[in-house]
């Protein structure tokens, strides 16, 4: 499959979700403790798009198809897995940068196939329940930070997560 035009990158600071919510979807902010069963809920939504016959076209030409947007949320989960164990097992950790647009490029998400990524889906999603499944009680408010600068808790971390989750299944209308 030939490579689609690209995509603009990515330059909003989403953090904004947090203290502000998002103009873009509705999304409803759990307590973080919640977070690992709203991303369960996602796993046959998620199937579900990408069982859709259209599952790899854009939409448009500069916006991802929901293939596209599912492999992004399926590395999503990975990279925020990993952050909450760095979160859990170490007193402040800078988070490693991630490019999602480069990523997106080098891993040719248009060209996966939408069963295998709607198995690994449901894989690096139940996996990163898990991993959320294990925070204490007093570790909610334990601190990290995202190579930029924007400082998280671990509550703040997972919620943040999950508008990503949440929000990406209302682009693809799942």
């Amino acid at each position: 499959m030939e490579q689609p035009a690209s995509i603009p990158p990515e330059t909003k600071d989403w953090t904004v979700v947090l203290t502000q919510g998002c103009d873009q979807c509705d999304y409803q902010a759990p307590p973080a403790d919640q977070v690992a069963e709203r991303l369960r809920a996602t796993i046959p939504r998620w199937q579900a798009v990408l069982a859709r016959a259209e599952a790899a076209s854009r939409p448009q030409p500069q916006v991802w198809s929901p293939l596209e947007y599912a492999c992004h949320v399926r590395d999503v989960c990975a990279i925020f897995g990993v952050r909450t164990r760095q979160m859990l097992a170490q007193n402040n950790p800078t988070f490693l940068n991630w490019d999602q647009d480069a990523t997106a490029v080098q891993d040719a998400y248009w060209a996966q196939d939408p069963a295998e990524v709607a198995r690994q889906y449901a894989e690096e999603a139940t996996l990163t329940a898990a991993i959320f499944d294990t925070v204490g009680a007093d570790d909610w408010d334990r601190p990290g930070t995202r190579s930029n600068g924007s400082l998280f808790t671990v509550a703040s971390l997972l919620v943040y997560f999950l508008h990503d989750i949440e929000h990406h299944l209302a682009d693809v209308a799942g």
